[in-house]
């Protein structure tokens, strides 16, 4: 690693190079701290299996939120904690949310997203790794790891129209391959997934504002593909007039949308927006709404939209 320059450098030299888009130093990290996290999710979970699993959501959840830690002796403390909420949420439903890190032992830089990815330059080692995945596999890890308003299990069932089996297990063979796909490529360079979703968020932008303007077929018709369509799982409900018309039909009906966030690869895309009400129609519909979109070259061509409440 460039970076350090010991031979033996400690959780700060590699937290510090972490921070400065060394991604080999959060492998290390990680690697220096497994036997730790693994004894600990073994000892909450029970069995290799689930250890495994657990293992591997957490360090996905190290790999997006490392650079927040402040306090470098507190890294080893900091990814058993990420283990511990991980291992905890599985045993508190059959169908969990994504596990947020429990920060309270250590302090965290009060930072906005945007910020935290600016800094964070391995989000592009994370991003090129999730798009050496297949489209399946590739839409069940971002659906379930980077998607502010994580669906459940069953939810992303749904969504995908496979059973919730289909749904484990495609999460599982992704992680797996994650880590393969990024050991492999540590050294490489990567596309820029931030000016991906900054591209991503003002195409978002610029559909709301179309709809608005009463431009949405018109906006429609020149980045969708002609046989676009809605789909609810593997079912198509609708076709590119279809989607027009909800969309008028909303605005008709005093509902607005308002874009939050959103997250892109190469064929897929998720935009996170909150649903604005009417006043004299408060519960219209739900607070919050996630598109989300399959891509063929650069052009819409599958939607599936899933209501969650607002994050």
């Amino acid at each position: 690693m460039s970076g350090t320059t010991s031979e033996n450098p400690t959780d700060a030299d590699l937290l510090s190079a972490a921070r400065n888009g060394e991604v080999a130093a959060v492998g290390a990290l990680l690697e220096r701290h497994r036997a730790g996290m693994c004894a600990v999710a073994l000892g909450v979970l029970g069995t290799v299996p689930d250890m495994e699993d657990a293992v591997q959501d957490a360090s996905l959840i190290a790999l997006r939120h490392i650079g927040e830690v402040r306090q470098p002796e507190s890294v080893g403390a900091w990814l058993r904690a990420v283990v511990r909420n991980v291992c905890r949420s599985r045993l508190r439903s059959a169908a969990p949310t994504t596990p947020v890190p429990d920060l309270s032992v250590l302090a965290v830089e009060a930072t906005g997203p945007e910020e935290i990815v600016d800094r964070h330059a391995t989000g592009d080692w994370v991003w090129r790794a999730v798009g050496e995945l297949s489209p399946t596999l590739r839409m069940a890890v971002m659906l379930r790891h980077f998607s502010p308003r994580t669906p459940s299990y069953e939810e992303m069932a749904a969504l995908c129209g496979v059973p919730v089996g289909t749904v484990r297990s495609r999460l599982s063979e992704a992680r797996r391959k994650l880590v393969e796909a990024m050991t492999a490529t540590s050294d490489s360079v990567h596309d820029n997934a931030l000016a991906l979703s900054r591209a991503s968020a003002q195409d978002a932008a610029e559909t709301l504002a179309a709809a608005e303007q009463g431009r949405f077929a018109e906006l429609t018709a020149d980045r969708w593909t002609p046989d676009a369509g809605y789909y609810a799982g593997r079912q198509r409900l609708g076709d590119r007039d279809f989607l027009i018309r909800g969309m008028a039909g909303d605005l008709e009906a005093g509902v607005h949308q308002r874009f939050v966030s959103a997250v892109t690869s190469r064929d897929i895309t998720i935009w996170e927006m909150d649903l604005l009400n009417p006043p004299d129609s408060p519960d219209h519909c739900p607070p919050a709404v996630a598109w989300l979109m399959t891509n063929r070259n650069g052009r819409m061509r599958e939607l599936r939209l899933f209501h969650a409440p607002a994050a």
